[in-house]
């Protein structure tokens, strides 16, 4: 993959509506859209995860599969 480019996959998430409000008002604060914050969110949750129990595995197949 060229130095850059990003594998993206679409995604339909449902958010309680106070939720949705309080995470756009903290996208705001960081100057991203809500998507973008949503997926720093995701990122910070993967690391701690795999600080915790160790690295998630990505196969070419479940890459490939979406």
């Amino acid at each position: 993959m060229a130095k850059g480019k990003r594998d993206l996959v679409t995604s339909s998430v449902r958010f309680e509506t106070d939720t949705y409000i309080k995470i756009s008002h903290i996208a705001e604060k960081n100057r991203r859209s809500f998507n973008a914050q949503m997926e720093y969110l995701a990122l910070l949750c993967i690391e701690e995860y795999e600080r915790e129990k160790g690295e998630i595995p990505v196969t070419d197949e479940e890459r490939y599969a979406r």
